[in-house]
């Protein structure tokens, strides 16, 4: 196993796994989970000091959450309920690693300057939690990742 601080990446694409593979390689380990699901089997599986995430899942087959209780939420309208899982579905995996037992910091890919409230309910539940814009370049997301664990 390598010294390299260990992340595991949960995005439903390839697009972050690939980039921060290319870019960043050399200073982190980085493996990808698909889904919830498997983040939390990888999680419980090794040892990770980080996990990078996504927000929305739209090309994802399986997503954490109560889809019946969510069709009750939108009047039984499922393709509105999936929509929103899809588009929460962070949070959803965010709320199953802390209920795990995982505590090390999460790090998402996703623009919260405009939900300042959500962000601060979010910080509070799920802390250590913190965020990066979607246009994040690698060098953003170096500085993020190492300020994690200072």
């Amino acid at each position: 196993m390598s010294d390299l601080p260990r992340v595991l990446v949960v995005e439903d694409g390839h697009e972050y796994s690939d980039i921060l593979g290319r870019y960043l390689g050399e200073e982190f380990h980085f493996s990808r989970a698909g889904d919830g699901q498997e983040a939390l089997e990888m999680l419980e599986a090794e040892l990770w000091h980080g996990v990078f995430m996504d927000m929305r899942f739209d090309r994802a087959e399986r997503l954490l959450g109560d889809l019946d209780a969510l069709m009750v939420r939108f009047g039984g309208d499922q393709e509105r309920a999936r929509k929103f899982l899809e588009n929460n579905q962070g949070t959803y995996i965010a709320e199953a690693i802390r209920s795990a037992g995982y505590g090390h910091p999460l790090l998402f890919s996703y623009d919260f300057d405009a939900e300042p409230t959500r962000l601060a309910h979010l910080q509070e539940r799920y802390a250590p939690m913190f965020y990066l814009g979607d246009t994040a370049g690698p060098a953003d997301i170096r500085e993020a990742l190492w300020m994690m664990w200072a």
